[in-house]
């Protein structure tokens, strides 16, 4: 098992009454939330340092980058970019 710090995090009691709903574990949901955001972030860093290095994506680069790692799409979502 990893390492753990035990730390206080405020919320609202609707959001706690929400948690609780869904786990009996409102920390491990949590902190597997709180491990999803960052890992988005850092490949949001990742993908931005990208196109510094070599110019935007075009509009198709993000759509055949979803569809290879399996086809996932955000509702409504738009790249809203330029081609190179």
């Amino acid at each position: 098992m990893a390492d753990t710090t035990r730390i206080t995090v405020t919320l609202t009691a609707e959001l706690v009454a929400a948690l609780k709903e869904l786990t009996d574990d409102v920390s491990g949901y949590v902190a597997e939330a709180a491990a999803r955001e960052l890992g988005r972030r850092l490949v949001e860093a990742d993908l931005q340092r990208h196109q510094e290095k070599h110019g935007v994506f075009t509009e198709a680069e993000p759509a055949d980058a979803r569809s290879r790692i399996g086809g996932h799409t955000r509702a409504g979502a738009s790249t809203g970019r330029s081609s190179r």
